[in-house]
């Protein structure tokens, strides 16, 4: 959690210095959500990420050195500096992309858990989506999918009461995002999202569910972004004020719980030094790496022709 913050407080100072030009969506004062959850995966499960998932990434084991290259444009990347912030792949880990697109990895994460069953591996898919996913008509289609064919997979929404700068009650009519499966079957749960504890400990029952056959499960785990919707600033979302929840959220701060808690049960001293350094070591790896060639601007867009031999 802790790598979490601090890389993330790393990028949102590249953009507030203007080396970052790529959009940057931070999830400073949620990293309890992705740690929790991916700490309950095997390293064969598959996780599925959108515009905010630095903290997915990071979490599931994807490398610090090629996130910061792929924010900064580099060939070094881990999608090649053509993606940016967005746009983050690490296949050995289980990161088959995040897409920025509001749930637009959903049903690809459907399809994974699909291949899955129909393979008979015993894997996982995990589908990480905000509160405004679910009010995509396609998310429901793919729950319906999924609660049919019971496929091994699990709904994660990371409700942080925005959709980008709207407040749930300017969307709906009830807070009731953890009821959401219901009509499809599928079990819903309200948790913390700022205790790690307790999401890692319901994400395990739903990720064992799923990895036995019996049913996708849907968390919804409640939480609060510190900064806006894109960028860095704390509590704006594009140009827009929120409600000045922040101070009443930053108490509830999900990385001093832990240390809490820690210090609870006897661990009485804290060092992120070798963590800063590692972001250190990493900026500067990803700062030497070289820019993509020109010419490589039309790769993978259209398809190349091939002549028979």
């Amino acid at each position: 959690m802790l790598r979490i913050r601090r890389a993330e407080e790393a990028v949102a100072q590249m953009v507030e210095s203007g080396e970052a030009v790529c959009p940057c969506h931070l999830s400073i004062g949620q990293e309890a959500i992705a740690a929790g959850v991916c700490a309950a995966l095997h390293p064969s499960d598959t996780v599925w990420g959108g515009h905010r998932s630095h903290g997915h990434y990071l979490a599931k084991g994807g490398s610090l050195d090629a996130m910061f290259a792929e924010i900064l444009g580099k060939s070094t990347g881990c999608s090649g500096g053509r993606g940016g912030s967005m746009h983050l792949l690490a296949q050995e880990q289980g990161i088959l992309g995040t897409v920025p697109i509001v749930a637009g990895t959903v049903p690809l994460a459907a399809g994974a858990a699909m291949a899955y069953k129909m393979r008979k591996e015993s894997r996982v898919a995990v589908a990480f989506f905000g509160d405004g996913t679910l009010e995509e008509g396609h998310v429901h289609e793919t729950m319906n999918l999924a609660s049919l064919y019971r496929l091994p997979i699990v709904f994660i929404c990371e409700n942080n009461l925005y959709s980008s700068h709207m407040h749930w009650s300017e969307r709906r009519v009830s807070d009731n995002l953890d009821r959401a499966g219901e009509f499809h079957s599928i079990p819903g749960e309200r948790v913390d999202g700022n205790d790690v504890e307790a999401v890692y400990d319901r994400a395990s029952t739903a990720i064992a569910r799923a990895r036995r056959g019996q049913s996708p499960s849907l968390l919804e785990c409640r939480t609060f972004r510190w900064r806006g919707h894109v960028g860095a600033s704390s509590d704006i979302d594009v140009g827009v004020k929120r409600r000045g929840e922040l101070t009443e959220w930053m108490v509830k701060d999900p990385i001093a719980r832990v240390e809490a808690r820690l210090r609870e049960l006897g661990v009485q001293e804290f060092d992120d030094s070798a963590i800063l350094d590692e972001i250190q070591i990493a900026l500067a790896r990803a700062r030497a790496g070289h820019l993509p060639p020109p010419e490589r601007v039309l790769n993978h867009v259209f398809a190349e022709a091939r002549c028979a031999s």
